[in-house]
């Protein structure tokens, strides 16, 4: 028996990195996945490896931005699958490939991405759990959520921020509905695609100075602890944080 089993799970940002460890550790837990992401080729590799290994995954090309393309990429969950258990709102972009920190086209990108995206997914996410009785939304922030940094745009945390706190009113609104909602926060992990002062190793190094572990992250132990977060063993958390950095916050 996996910890899964029965479960139909929506992972944004699938296609590589936490997403892409997320949907393969969901798979072989015995979920449904589905793997979604702008990237289609990647994505569909990922949901191949999958069913390589004998679970069962598709890929949905959706941009997390466009409120008609999550209508559409539920409707092809709830078609294939009939239901929807577990939401990862994983997808994301880095602040940190400025040099303006003060960048208003950036800002509104970010926000759109990190933001916008993980509340949409939130809205129907929701809607579709209601409707089997409950499920789990695990949101991914940031320790940027929690903390400021410097050498990245602030659009970046307080897009996190926003996750953060968009994570504790879902939970208070739909704890009555059996939604439960929680959000992962990261620390120092292997650069983003999107990442640039957060991939110098002379700044990562300056970084790892506050994380008390002394290592960066890995990808996988963000990916379990959603694993944790989407199973029944954590049935009665919700609106919680789980900060997987290493000590970063407690430093």
């Amino acid at each position: 028996m996996g910890r899964l089993d029965g479960k139909v799970a929506l992972i944004t940002g699938a296609a590589s990195g936490m997403g892409a460890s997320m949907a393969r550790i969901f798979a072989r837990e015995g979920a449904k996945v589905a793997v979604c992401d702008l990237l289609e080729e990647e994505g569909r590799a990922v949901a191949a490896d999958i069913a390589a290994a004998g679970g069962t995954a598709r890929f949905l090309r959706l941009d997390v931005t466009e409120e008609a393309q999550w209508e559409a990429t539920l409707a092809a969950v709830l078609g294939a699958w009939g239901r929807l258990d577990v939401l990862v709102n994983n997808a994301g972009i880095s602040g940190s490939a400025t040099n303006d920190l003060y960048d208003t086209a950036l800002w509104d990108r970010i926000m759109a991405v990190n933001a916008r995206g993980a509340f949409l997914g939130v809205k129907h996410g929701v809607a579709a759990m209601r409707r089997t009785g409950g499920g789990s939304i695990i949101n991914i922030s940031s320790i940027s959520g929690v903390v400021g940094q410097e050498r990245i745009h602030c659009a970046y945390n307080a897009s996190k921020a926003a996750v953060r706190l968009l994570t504790k009113a879902v939970a208070v609104q739909e704890g009555p509905a059996g939604i439960r909602v929680n959000s992962i926060h990261p620390g120092v992990m292997p650069p983003m695609r999107t990442s640039g002062a957060t991939a110098d190793p002379v700044f990562r190094a300056k970084m790892m100075q506050h994380v008390p572990m002394g290592r960066p992250g890995r990808v996988e132990e963000v990916a379990h602890a959603a694993l944790f977060l989407a199973s029944d063993e954590s049935s009665y958390m919700t609106g919680s944080e789980l900060h997987v950095d290493g000590g970063y916050l407690a430093s």
